[in-house]
């Protein structure tokens, strides 16, 4: 008996779980980056959350402010395993004010290595890596990395 039919299996069953170990991987990649990803023009918009309305990005993923950060500076960059867990919230375009957010308190922020960071009302904005869901604010004053991070109304005051 050959043992082709054996090879080919064996070489189907690789190709197989290669691909599933990199569907996974890149699963688990959207996740811990979901908002983070730079887009021409990232959208923030305003969302009803149990915070109230607080601005959210594109997918609707609550968007945070860091209490270290301070105006139009970020601080979590320089910080171990911040921008791990509290990815930036980056544009590769002039932000797009959604409807309730004011378009005068919109900005961005020129770090290192040509990234550029949506800003709000001077607060550089981040995501949760951690978020589940769209609008969840569960932490939302969590204090973390020396710091409180905080959703953020479209007035620019800090909520939670």
């Amino acid at each position: 008996m050959s043992s082709k039919p054996i090879t080919l299996t064996l070489a189907a069953l690789s190709a197989a779980a290669l691909s599933g170990v990199a569907a996974s991987a890149s699963a688990r990649s959207a996740h811990r980056t979901k908002g983070a990803a730079a887009t021409a023009g990232a959208k923030v918009q305003v969302r009803h959350t149990s915070l109230g309305d607080v601005l959210v990005n594109g997918r609707g993923f609550t968007l945070y402010a860091f209490s270290r950060d301070g105006r139009n500076r970020n601080h979590c960059m320089s910080i171990s395993g911040c921008r791990a867990i509290w990815p930036l919230d980056r544009t590769d375009g002039r932000p797009v004010a959604g409807r309730g957010v004011h378009r005068s308190m919109l900005g961005t922020i020129h770090l290192a290595g040509g990234v550029t960071q949506v800003s709000y009302a001077s607060h550089p904005l981040y995501a949760y890596s951690g978020d589940s869901f769209a609008g969840e604010t569960d932490y939302a004053g969590v204090s973390q990395f020396g710091g409180t991070w905080h959703a953020i109304r479209a007035s620019g005051h800090l909520a939670g």
